[in-house]
């Protein structure tokens, strides 16, 4: 399948580009692509990729640029996508990466328009939404909720996946000190990445990402064109 546009989501950890990449494959039947889920995937089937992925992060090291984008690169080379619009969750995210990303894009022909879709937010807000998230323990279901009881992510059943029933774990990195940690890291290259992505000349779309689920995917919708 011909792939017709390539959305890159830009924004810091629990700024909802998971949470709205999740309503664009439910309600759109686009394709999303997150580096972290793919990750776990290598790590789990013992790929070569996944096999040097887990020995950088057991080794206290970070992956690096080329591993990440190769991991990416193999995913649009085996056509796993399953429409013509393909979000990018957590992909690029520093400058090297996105220098790989450019000759993905030249790849992928004239035809594939590439648009960045940037999310801004307070980092307290962020602090806030990610000290109360919790995930499905199920790996093949990985759903987001929150504890916060003004959220509207509010597992129905006390700490058990609505989806499929699994038990809701909390992430070890979801504490106030390692969120603020891991904002820190994101605005170094935050900066950096916008510059790149306009000399590249991809079409930037700002959207703040405070809003409710469904009050973000009706704007993001109607500022991308786009009709169900």
């Amino acid at each position: 399948m011909s792939i017709d546009r390539v959305i890159l989501f830009i924004g810091p950890p629990g700024s909802g580009k998971g949470t709205l990449s999740q309503e664009c494959v439910q309600k759109l039947g686009w394709t999303q692509v997150s580096t972290g889920d793919l990750c776990r995937k290598h790590i789990a089937k013992q790929t070569e990729i996944g096999k040097s992925i887990d020995f950088a992060i057991k080794s206290g090291k970070l992956v690096s640029d080329g591993l990440i984008s190769q991991m990416v690169f193999d995913w649009f080379k085996k056509g796993q996508q399953q429409s013509d619009v393909v979000i990018l969750d957590g992909y690029p995210r520093t400058v090297n990466q996105a220098r790989d990303f450019n000759a993905l894009a030249d790849q992928l022909g004239d035809a594939a328009q590439v648009v960045v879709a940037k999310f801004v937010i307070d980092d307290d807000v962020v602090v806030d939404r990610l000290v109360n998230r919790y995930i499905c323990k199920n790996k093949s279901c990985q759903r987001v909720y929150s504890l916060k009881p003004t959220s509207s992510f509010v597992p129905a059943n006390d700490m058990m996946c609505d989806a499929c029933g699994s038990e809701l774990i909390k992430r070890k990195d979801d504490t106030a000190d390692a969120i603020k940690e891991r904002l820190k890291v994101y605005h170094l290259h935050e900066n950096d990445l916008l510059s790149h992505y306009e000399d590249a000349g991809y079409e930037i779309r700002e959207f703040k990402s405070d809003l409710p689920i469904d009050q973000l995917f009706t704007e993001f919708k109607e500022r991308l064109g786009v009709s169900l």
